[in-house]
């Protein structure tokens, strides 16, 4: 079998009974489309003809060029497009021997609960365009939704009523999310007054722009970070750190961990619990600073 015929074979196979997320599928191919070039180079032209040598030289290839994480993520593509070739056609699998190294966990980035409220407040909700800004991120902080999700919330899937939203996440799961009071009443404003205003012709999307059209990740991610840099914030929050906030202030609440896991739409609970090493470090901070030992020891290294 070709290569291209190979992996056009796969990436068919996970865009429709495997259901993976949109931004996965593209990833892939682009990683996989590496991979393919990096072969037909080497002269080899059929897909059972790709030894675990060929396999190890594109990963020493991809190791000069390409950060951890990248390297990481093309090499778990490369391995599951042989396991599928492997499982469906019976193929010899030259990854058996691949390993994809995690690499050690970074804690997450997030906005305090002082941070994000200063955010919230920075906005005139008199103003149709700034209510708008207000909505979109109310939204992405109150229910903790990844920026493509907010981009495609669909009006039927918010009930502002009773104040809750049908959100559909990675791999096509729905997840119920209630609204938070303060949340539910700035995109009830936004969504009776300048949805309506906006819209030019039927649609389907909660958030539009005042041309009438749905908003986009990059136009989330460009507003967050001009509505920051005049509120003396001296952090990088990005949508996706709102998100972490949102689970991290659920930790400090007392959520429980399965309940986070749920609303965040997490299928593994071990990245989860990623949050808990936020709220350990966070209680040793606090330790620190209020123990009298730890004061004790601070005034002898500063020679006081």
């Amino acid at each position: 079998m070709k290569i291209g015929n190979a992996i056009q074979d796969y990436i068919v196979s996970i865009a429709t009974s495997q259901g993976r997320a949109d931004n996965t599928i593209e990833s892939y191919t682009r990683d996989l489309k590496k991979y393919q070039v990096f072969l037909e180079e080497r002269k080899i032209e059929k897909i059972e003809e790709v030894k675990d040598t060929d396999i190890d030289a594109f990963v020493l290839d991809l190791n000069t060029n390409y950060a951890l994480a990248s390297v990481n993520r093309m090499k778990t593509a490369i391995r599951n497009l042989h396991r599928f070739l492997n499982f469906k056609y019976d193929m010899k699998d030259p990854t058996l021997n691949l390993t994809v190294s995690r690499g050690e966990k970074r804690l997450p980035i997030y906005g305090t609960i002082e941070e994000i409220d200063k955010l919230m407040n920075s906005f005139d909700d008199e103003v149709p365009e700034e209510l708008f800004k207000h909505a979109i991120l109310e939204a992405i902080y109150g229910m903790g939704l990844r920026v493509s999700e907010c981009c495609n919330l669909k009006t039927n899937q918010v009930n502002l009523q009773d104040g809750f939203a049908n959100v559909i996440g990675k791999g096509n799961k729905e997840r119920i999310i209630p609204i938070p009071g303060r949340s539910k009443d700035v995109m009830e404003r936004y969504f009776r007054t300048v949805r309506p205003l906006w819209q030019k012709k039927a649609t389907n999307r909660f958030f539009i722009n005042r041309l009438g059209k749905p908003i986009y990740s990059e136009y989330v991610e460009k507003m967050l970070r001009e509505s920051i840099i005049d509120i003396d914030i001296h952090k990088h929050l990005t949508p996706h750190k709102l998100r972490h906030s949102y689970a991290t202030h659920l930790l400090e609440g007392g959520a429980d961990l399965r309940v986070i896991q749920e609303l965040l739409g997490h299928s593994d609970i071990s990245t989860t619990e990623i949050y808990t090493h936020v709220e350990t470090e966070r209680l040793k901070e606090s330790y620190k600073n209020a123990h009298p030992l730890y004061k004790e020891r601070r005034l002898k290294k500063n020679g006081k």
